[in-house]
């Protein structure tokens, strides 16, 4: 036998023998409600399509770069898999200087599993009940504006920096420790506006208000002006999506997804493809992702790695325009 050959033996004997043990889900960063419940979800389901123990493990450090490399030295025999966000894949490409894996050469793309949906959030007692009502406020009031984020070179970083690019506008970004006192702050008035994830503000207040005046806002001391992600949130159909009102602003995905180690067998990755897809499908599952803020994407792992590589060219674009320098 050629070489060659021998490989391809081993590789359909390893992948029809799997799984044989249990299998580890490192999910790159602490627990937390989302990426964890994600993985949570998909893991219990996946145990019973598979038949073994699927083991979420929190693997914590370095902006998520400790779990990841740790997967990516790991055997590609689908036992050692990955739950991730694109700060690990795509943004840090551009903000880390010494990122020690290559995020397509090193992994195998499995599943983008859900988008998390992000919005446009105003104080309420903000004069502007939509889109066009802010940029046009903006535009009279000149650098007078901030918005908050969960820090510098956060995902809603980057989407106030687009915002500002597209709309012709100059608001002045505020980074914050985190979302929640970002919020807090825009709730108060301290700041008038901030970009975050829709799940941190769906609890907060009473059911949107039927109007179309509102804009989409969810009443009390805040306003949703829209969601980013191109298509309205099946949740809150009546807020707009921000392409819908500025059509130049294209946010790149910020999925939560799973990859393998590069060289992973392609029966395996299929499988754990069509499995997880399943699990994302499922009732139980699917209402408690709409329910906390996701939106399900699914695809082939083909759609996968170009989603990701569509997020380094864009998302590369974006903090290169706004000068942020990596650390």
């Amino acid at each position: 036998m050629t070489g060659l050959v021998i490989a391809a033996t081993l590789v359909v004997a390893q992948a029809q023998s799997w799984p044989s043990r249990p299998i580890t889900l490192v999910v790159p960063f602490p627990p937390g409600p989302a990426l964890d419940l994600v993985a949570r979800l998909v893991g219990a389901k996946l145990s019973t399509s598979l038949g073994v123990n699927v083991v979420v493990e929190n693997r914590t450090g370095a902006n998520g770069m400790i779990g990841a490399s740790f997967v990516a030295r790991a055997a590609p025999d689908g036992n050692t898999l990955l739950m991730t966000t694109a700060s690990t894949h795509v943004t840090a490409v551009w903000l880390m200087k010494n990122l020690s894996y290559d995020p397509l050469k090193d992994f195998t793309p499995i599943v983008a599993a859900v988008e998390p949906v992000t919005c446009l959030v105003v104080n309420g007692k903000l004069p502007v009940n939509s889109v066009g009502e802010l940029i046009a406020y903006a535009k009279a009031h000149p650098g007078q504006l901030s918005y908050g984020s969960s820090g510098v070179g956060s995902v809603f970083h980057l989407m106030g920096e687009l915002f500002n690019q597209t709309a012709g506008v100059k608001i002045n970004h505020v980074p914050y420790r985190g979302v929640a006192p970002a919020l807090q702050d825009v709730i108060a008035g301290n700041i008038p506006m901030a970009f975050l994830s829709i799940s941190n503000v769906l609890g907060l207040a009473p059911p949107p208000c039927p109007s179309p005046a509102c804009g989409g806002g969810e009443g009390g001391g805040v306003k949703i002006l829209a969601v980013l992600e191109p298509k309205r949130f099946a949740l809150r159909p009546q807020i707009p999506s921000m392409s819908e009102v500025l059509p130049a602003f294209r946010k790149p995905s910020s999925w939560f997804g799973v990859m393998g180690p590069a060289g992973l067998p392609a029966p395996i990755t299929n499988r754990l493809n069509t499995d997880i897809i399943n699990a994302l499908d499922a009732p139980d599952v699917s209402g408690k992702l709409s329910d906390n803020g996701m939106a399900v994407i699914g695809g082939s792992p083909q759609d996968f790695r170009s989603l990701i590589e569509d997020g380094i060219a864009r998302y590369g674009a974006i903090i290169k325009a706004a000068g942020i320098e990596p650390e």
